[in-house]
């Protein structure tokens, strides 16, 4: 392996899991509960990624959104995806091989997203469970959403690895923000939801546009 890196932090929706169309169905079930528009599903790849308080801004025709409104659009979407959340999830192609690559070289491996953490939870265990990943985290109360560095952090140090030796892959500017504010390896990720000139803009220090070629940065092919 690299001796540059040993451990890899990834991101979830987008990155491990495409995720889009139960988000999008949970979302649009949520609105139209509200008496609001449904959105295209494809429109979502610009709308998640930082929690679901920023989803509802995001959708949310400006003039509806009041406090309680918004609260009220949080609560009814977290019980539609309990709905659906497993409907049409599954990892991206290429994305088992890697992972088994990375059990084989025993190379620590987490998750960090801004999905609620229970939610979080529940989707590794349903779609990756066969991966021993060391920690996964998702959007917690006690601890500020990507891309504040604190969740990414708090991972190094579980790990007992230095943040300049791992490796974090996402698919948005969040998540190549959050890895330059924790001082780790930023990949951006092609295969997810938003495209290659926002990740650069954003800090990508590399990009990647199939799964296995992680393996080639860290020195395992």
């Amino acid at each position: 392996m690299n001796r540059q890196f040993q451990a890899v932090i990834f991101d979830l929706d987008g990155t491990l899991l495409d995720t889009l169309g139960d988000i999008a169905e949970s979302a649009n079930a949520a609105l139209e509960r509200l008496g609001l528009s449904a959105w295209s599903i494809e429109a979502y790849r610009q709308f998640i990624g930082d929690g679901v308080e920023n989803l509802a801004r995001r959708i949310i025709p400006a003039d509806r959104q009041q406090p309680e409104f918004l609260q009220q659009f949080a609560h009814l979407f977290r019980e539609e995806y309990g709905h659906r959340w497993t409907h049409s999830t599954q990892p991206y192609p290429g994305i088992p091989e890697l992972l088994d690559q990375l059990t084989a070289h025993q190379v620590p491996m987490a998750v960090l997203s801004n999905k609620p953490d229970e939610f979080t939870q529940q989707c590794v265990r349903r779609f990756l469970g066969r991966w021993p990943f060391r920690m996964v985290l998702g959007d917690r109360p006690q601890m500020p959403r990507k891309p504040d560095p604190a969740g990414a952090l708090q991972i190094a140090r579980a790990l007992e690895v230095p943040a300049e030796a791992i490796v974090y892959l996402g698919d948005t500017k969040t998540d190549m923000e959050t890895a330059r504010s924790a001082g780790m390896f930023a990949v951006g990720v092609l295969w997810g939801f938003r495209t290659a000139e926002e990740l650069l803009a954003h800090g990508a220090q590399k990009l990647i546009s199939h799964p296995l070629e992680l393996l080639v940065l860290l020195g395992l092919k």
